[in-house]
C-alpha cells in the first residue's frame, strides 16, 4: 500500500512540475542584435535579450536558468539570465563560432568553432570560463549532444565529416567522412535511449542521409520531392538547399526542412516514409518542437518570421514576425 501511495505521489508531483513549467521558443536573429522569446501558448514575442551582434546559436541550460548564445561579432559565448533577460557574462572563444550545445547535466557548454583549423571550445558552466579546446581538423558548423548525453557530435563543412566525441572524456572517439559538407544533424534513438542513427543534411543536396551510429556506415540518401520550377528557390541558399531537422519526442516522425522547396516534410521512423508536407515561409532554416511534440516552430530566414506548424494536421497555424534573418532556434523549459 505504501509503495502504491509513493508511486501515486511521484506521478502527481511530476505532473504538477510539468504544469508549472514555462515553455519558450528561443529565436536568434542572425542579422540583428537581439534574441527573442516566443510564448507557444499565445504565439507572441514576450521577451528579448538585446545587445548581441550577429547572434548565431542558442542553447538553454537544462534547469532553465540561463541561455548560452554564440556572438559572431565578438567571438564570444554570451550568457544570459533567463529571469532578467540580461547578459551576465561574455566568454572569449579561440576563434569565430557558429552553433552551440549544452551537456545534459548542464555542467558543460560546447561552442562550434568554424574558423581556423576548427574546434569545439569547452566551457565550464559553473565558472563560466573556457577550459578546453578540442581540435577537429575542419571548421565546425553545428554541434550537438546526443539524446542520451553520452556523446558530443560535430559537423564540418570544409572537413566534410562528422566527428563524435565522448562526453565524459572529451576526446574524439570516431569520425566518418561524407561526400560533401555537413550541415544540420538530428538523432534517432534505440528503445534504451542510446543513439541509433544520425540524420545528416549535406551541402548542395536537397535531402538527407542516415548514418548508423554503431557501424558508422552511411545509409541510402533520401532526396526530398521536386517542386515546380515556379516554386523552386535557387538564390541565397548558401550552399544548403535543405537545412533543418527535428525528431518528435515520441521518436515517430522526422521533420525535414527544404529552403529550396519552402517546405517542411514529415518522414516516419524508422522506415523513413514520406507522409506529408507543409508550406512555410521563405528560406526555412531551422526547426524546434514543443515538448509535447504537437507543434513545430520553423525559422524563416527570408521572411523574418517563424512559422508555427500543427504536426498532426500538417497545417501552418500562423507566422510570427521576429527580427532580421532568423536562423537557429531552440525550445527552453523554464521553472
Amino acid at each position: 500500500m505504501q509503495t502504491k501511495l509513493s508511486v501515486l505521489l511521484a506521478c502527481l508531483l511530476a505532473t504538477a512540475t510539468l504544469s508549472a513549467a514555462t515553455v519558450r521558443i528561443v529565436q536568434t536573429n542572425a542579422a540583428g542584435d537581439s534574441v527573442m522569446l516566443i510564448d507557444p501558448a499565445t504565439n507572441k514575442v514576450v521577451g528579448e535579450i538585446g545587445g548581441i551582434e550577429v547572434n548565431h546559436g542558442a542553447a538553454a541550460a537544462p534547469d532553465g536558468s540561463r541561455l548560452y548564445i554564440t556572438n559572431e561579432a565578438e567571438s564570444t559565448v554570451d550568457v544570459a539570465d533567463l529571469k532578467t533577460l540580461k547578459v551576465i557574462k561574455h566568454i572569449p572563444l579561440t576563434n569565430h563560432p557558429n552553433n552551440i550545445a549544452v551537456s545534459k547535466d548542464g555542467k558543460r557548454v560546447y561552442a562550434a568553432i568554424v574558423a581556423g583549423t576548427g574546434a569545439i571550445d569547452v566551457i565550464d558552466a559553473t565558472t563560466l570560463t573556457r577550459v578546453k579546446s578540442i581540435r577537429t581538423e575542419g571548421g565546425i558548423h553545428n554541434v550537438y549532444v546526443t539524446p542520451d548525453g553520452k556523446f558530443v557530435v560535430a559537423g564540418s563543412i570544409p572537413g566534410r565529416k562528422v566527428t563524435v566525441i565522448d562526453q565524459r572524456t572529451e576526446e574524439i572517439v570516431w569520425t566518418v567522412s561524407t561526400r560533401d559538407g555537413v550541415r544540420p544533424m538530428m538523432f534517432e534513438t534505440n528503445a534504451d535511449g542510446s543513439t541509433k542513427r544520425i540524420f545528416v543534411q549535406l551541402s548542395g543536396f536537397n535531402g538527407f542521409v542516415p548514418i548508423d551510429f554503431a557501424t558508422h556506415a552511411l545509409g541510402t540518401e533520401v532526396k526530398l520531392p521536386e517542386v515546380s520550377a515556379a516554386e523552386r528557390v535557387t538564390e541565397g541558399l548558401q550552399g544548403a538547399p535543405a537545412h533543418g531537422l527535428a525528431v518528435t519526442p515520441d521518436g515517430k516522425i522526422l521533420c525535414v526542412l527544404s529552403k529550396m522547396n519552402t517546405r517542411m516534410y514529415q518522414y516516419t521512423l524508422p522506415d523513413l516514409k514520406l507522409v506529408g508536407e507543409t508550406k512555410v515561409g521563405h528560406h526555412p532554416d531551422w526547426v524546434t518542437l514543443t515538448p509535447d511534440g504537437k507543434f513545430a516552430y520553423v525559422a524563416n530566414a527570408g521572411s523574418n518570421s517563424v512559422s508555427v506548424v500543427d504536426l498532426a494536421s500538417r497545417k501552418e497555424v500562423t507566422q510570427i514576425k521576429v527580427g532580421q534573418v532568423p536562423k537557429r532556434n531552440v525550445t527552453a523549459v523554464l521553472p
